[in-house]
């Protein structure tokens, strides 16, 4: 027949753990080097500048600076500015 019909209810109650995935840093925020800005599966976000995209495809900061989300030829980038006291 194509259904099961057994008493209990074991096959149910499997659930993956939360991997806390999105956007750690939004635009406008102050990052310092090293900060992560996004976690991501995939390059949903590219790296724009002074921004690095690691192994598992997060992006982090480069360099200190403030935050920049922005939209070029149909690609969304997350770049940092470099702040004043961070180049001298």
């Amino acid at each position: 027949m194509g259904r099961s019909k057994g008493g209990s209810g074991a096959k149910n109650g499997r659930d993956s753990n939360p991997k806390s995935l999105g956007v750690k840093v939004y635009g406008g925020e102050v990052v310092s080097a090293g900060s992560i800005i996004v976690k991501q599966r995939g390059t949903k976000i590219f790296p724009g500048e002074n921004v690095q995209r690691a192994g598992d495809d997060s992006l982090f900061a480069t360099a200190s600076g403030t935050v920049k989300f922005y939209e070029r030829k149909n690609r969304k980038y997350a770049g940092v500015v470099p702040s004043e006291s961070a180049k001298a």
